[in-house]
């Protein structure tokens, strides 16, 4: 695990959280497995720059908050 796919997953867990968001809301959102999402958040898969910018949409976040 890289040190900013670390700080990419933290962040949005963080914001998801603060935003009272679970995992599965935002797969719904986007139409991706909540795995997927699970997998992002600890760290594990790198998202491309478009889904990384689809997940800051769901969220209602700028994507640079989330970096």
């Amino acid at each position: 695990m890289t040190q900013i796919s670390k700080r990419l997953g933290d962040n949005i867990r963080r914001i998801r959280q603060e935003k009272g968001m679970s995992q599965g809301d935002i797969s719904r959102a986007l139409g991706m497995d909540r795995g997927y999402i699970s997998r992002i958040e600890n760290g594990l898969k790198n998202p491309t720059l478009a889904n990384i910018e689809k997940i800051a949409n769901a969220m209602g976040v700028a994507v640079n908050e989330l970096f």
